[in-house]
């Protein structure tokens, strides 16, 4: 069997290997010389250098939507793990009946999609908090942000929950009745036991929902459009206005710049966050 597979395991491999080049390697490569010319259609690119990245720099909206989705990045993390974790605390006691019910009901938001989910809480936020009849997410731009991190709470709490249920049940009963035994209370058994034990689950779930977070964008699109006055437009939404609503040509290559930026930025974060967290990760 060894023999067959060291033999043939390049035609196995290929297509995957052709997917992931055509489908993200090349228009990578492509998208970074592009970030570096002013171009209305990509065979027509004259190179202008580093210019774009000033401009991306220099642009104030851009610079707003980079801490505006910094801070909501923060915010989301830490509301969607820790409400996540707590569910999955409770859902994973032996006394509570019809958790299979609530595992169900928690997880079903994650199901629809950002774009639905965006325009659904646009209506329920509007119709209830209207300002002498006007949209209150097109008037504030604190209701605009927490309106983000409510509508995202509620799509990603199940999908975590389910991570952490899952890390939870894998925990050895050993570690549990040795901690009962020696008369730790549950506050202690939590931090002493359950978490060190959570640390891949948790390495997961933030690497999931920083990534997420900074990459948010139908919600975003549906839910305030970056109203009032691109006040609470995140990165990815700026990104596609500056491609799609900014007239002329260098707006393009301005555009594809701060794609650039972004991505590294995320990758960046994500590596960092990950080199962290697996640190802390214990052998079972």
């Amino acid at each position: 069997m060894g023999k067959v597979l060291r033999r043939w395991w390049p035609l196995f491999v290929l297509p995957c290997a052709l997917s992931f080049t055509f489908g993200f390697i090349i228009p990578f490569v492509q998208g970074a010389y592009l970030s570096f010319c002013e171009f209305k259609v990509i065979n027509k690119a004259k190179f202008v250098g580093l210019s774009n990245y000033v401009a991306a720099f220099q642009d104030e909206q851009f610079v707003h939507a980079f801490w505006l989705t910094a801070l909501f990045a923060l915010a989301v993390t830490v509301l969607v793990n820790a409400i996540a974790l707590a569910i999955a605390l409770a859902l994973t006691r032996s006394r509570l009946g019809g958790t299979n019910v609530f595992r169900t009901v928690f997880f079903m938001p994650n199901l629809i999609g950002g774009i639905v989910l965006g325009y659904i809480w646009n209506i329920l936020i509007n119709a209830v908090l209207s300002v002498a009849g006007q949209q209150l997410l097109a008037l504030n731009t604190t209701a605009g942000f927490w309106g983000l991190v409510i509508l995202t709470l509620w799509q990603q709490v199940g999908y975590m929950m389910i991570i952490y249920i899952a890390g939870l049940q894998s925990i050895p009963s050993d570690y549990l009745e040795a901690a009962k035994v020696d008369g730790a209370t549950a506050w202690q058994t939590l931090w002493k036991v359950k978490i060190p034990n959570l640390m891949p689950t948790i390495t997961i779930c933030l690497f999931l929902t920083i990534t997420n977070g900074f990459k948010l964008f139908d919600q975003n699109l549906a839910l305030t459009g970056g109203d009032p006055n691109h006040m609470s437009e995140l990165l990815a939404l700026n990104i596609y206005n500056t491609f799609y609503s900014r007239v002329g040509a260098k707006w393009m290559g301005i555009g594809q710049a701060k794609a650039v930026i972004f991505c590294v930025l995320v990758i960046a974060i994500a590596l960092v966050q990950l080199k962290i967290t697996k640190s802390k990760e214990v052998q079972q």
